[in-house]
């Protein structure tokens, strides 16, 4: 067991008699967060270090040590209300936090036998960083609790870093960054390919600027600064945050990156809840209204694939999951593809099997792009569509999709050699004429047979199946309230107005299901 893994089994352990308590793995996440960061700046603070104290003495580490009983749980409150207030990535990590441990001999015990006896910042950032992540893994599958929201397949991303090689001097975003798998694997990408090649202002540009990320959960924000700083990236002795808590979707930053890659939460609408006059608790449709958006909709993954793009410089590149909807759905969906195929280099999209993700029943792909300058011209020739669906059938836990099983994708996407691709079973090319004369555009394309379909012993096992049909039936019943929603709250229908001039049906968008072959 290596070092990573022994401290991560130790942390974890005792998590087991916390949950005694009600908390739940994501309550312990943080409050580990909260002490190692506490921790951490107090070894700072001794020999070999011997730096500045960062941290008042009267909020410090020691001052945790020096209390017992009811005085340790109250002063450990007062700790977190105080340090909330601060600014730069000690704020964002303690930003509203609470204590959720509420008796004081099992929070004395997580203070000074586990976390006060590891000399946390003599570990190698991998150490630390592997351990959190580590963290983060167990975290995310606390399926009951919804943790694995904020948590992207570390295969996937790793897969897509690979594809993407990010470089030295790059300036790379993530706009819904949860705990910051993509901006830590970019960044690990960097450090392991360019390490020996970089000068000392690349190495500083790469620690102190070459991240952004915007997250709107402040749980998942700290988590991913705590994340980013326990690898040695970001600015902790400054005001300076590479992450941002606030909902990227609302306004542009007006700053541009170099690539962007993001999984944005899934949910079809973005909706705000109210209470109105007579005390019922009403939702209305959230339509963002931006000046550099092609349409105007209220789904979320559509919104997402359009600021992504705004976001990119000129041969900026992104890499970005987005459910099967975003393929396929009419109205606002088939004006902003158009126009994506039109400005932007659509060259590849990977179909991602289902069982991955900790939101079960997700069928999701990842679109490729690059961002390109004014054109008469459509940028798009060719969308490869690598199919790593069909006839492939992944669990997290009996059968967990693996970076090998991404090898072929890897290999078939030729980065950096683009145009030297060939066509193999599970990846083939269509070219631009043949997307724009597809219905409404639609991009859900797979030509592969089911086996299922012709042999009973393919089928998935039972409750893969039961769990897709439950996933089905639950995501056409949210379509179903939300257009009823909208038809009870008066609002009607709108048209968007895209800047070609064409128009589409944007409140109530009607779903359509995938083809199932080229049409």
């Amino acid at each position: 067991m290596s070092n990573a893994q022994y401290i991560v089994q130790r942390l974890w352990n005792y998590c087991n008699i916390l949950r005694d308590e009600g908390l739940s793995y994501g309550d312990y996440l943080e409050q580990l967060t909260y002490l190692l960061f506490l921790k951490m700046a107090h070894e700072r603070t001794q020999p070999p270090y011997s730096q500045p104290a960062r941290i008042p003495e009267e909020l410090s580490w020691a001052s945790l040590l020096k209390r017992d009983g009811e005085a340790l749980e109250a002063h450990y409150r007062h700790i977190l209300s105080e340090l909330g207030k601060r600014n730069g990535m000690l704020g964002i990590i303690f930003r509203k936090a609470q204590n959720k441990i509420q008796d004081p001999a099992k929070l004395r015990r997580l203070i000074v036998d586990l976390i006060d006896r590891e000399q946390w910042t003599a570990l190698s950032a991998d150490v630390k960083g592997d351990a959190y992540e580590g963290l983060l893994q167990k975290n995310a599958e606390d399926i009951k609790g919804g943790a694995g929201q904020y948590f992207t397949p570390r295969p996937l991303i790793s897969a897509i870093v690979d594809v993407m090689q990010p470089r030295p001097g790059q300036r790379i975003c993530d706009p819904a960054c949860g705990t910051g798998g993509f901006l830590l694997a970019a960044h690990d990408y960097i450090v392991k390919h360019y390490s020996h090649q970089m000068d000392r202002e690349q190495r500083r540009f790469l620690k102190y600027e070459a991240l952004h990320g915007w997250e709107i959960v402040d749980a998942a924000a700290r988590l991913c600064v705590m994340n980013l700083f326990l690898h040695g990236i970001g600015d902790d002795e400054g005001d300076r945050c590479p992450i941002r808590v606030a909902d990227s979707l609302r306004s542009h930053p007006g700053e541009y990156f170099d690539l962007v890659l993001t999984n944005p939460p899934f949910g079809r609408k973005s909706s705000i809840t109210y209470i109105n006059e007579k005390g019922r608790e009403e939702r209305e449709a959230s339509f963002i209204v931006r000046d550099d958006f092609i349409a105007s909709t209220s789904n979320k993954q559509l919104n997402f694939l359009q600021h992504v793009k705004s976001l990119l410089k000129a041969h900026g590149e992104a890499a970005i999951v987005v459910p099967d909807n975003v393929l396929f759905e009419g109205g606002a969906g088939e004006v902003i593809r158009r126009d994506l195929l039109d400005t932007c280099d659509v060259h590849t999209l990977l179909r991602l099997p289902t069982g991955i993700f900790y939101a079960q029943g997700v069928k999701a792909n990842v679109l490729f792009f690059e961002r390109k300058p004014a054109s008469a011209r459509p940028w798009t020739e060719r969308l490869w569509i690598y199919d790593l669906r069909t006839n492939q059938h992944f669990t997290l836990r009996s059968r967990p999709l693996t970076r090998d099983h991404l090898d072929d994708f890897v290999a078939c996407y030729k980065p950096g050699r683009r145009h030297e691709r060939e066509e193999s079973e599970r990846f083939r090319a269509f070219s631009y004429e043949e997307l724009i004369k597809r219905d409404k555009v639609n991009l859900d394309i797979f030509w592969l047979r089911d086996r299922s379909l012709e042999d009973a012993s393919e089928l998935p096992a039972p409750d893969e199946i039961i769990g897709d049909i439950v996933e089905d039936l639950q995501a056409a019943l949210e379509q179903l309230s939300a257009i009823v929603e909208d038809l009870n709250n008066g609002n009607g229908q709108s048209n968007g107005n895209s800047k070609r001039g064409a128009e589409a049906n944007l409140k109530v968008e009607e779903s359509e299901p995938a083809t199932l072959a080229e049409e």
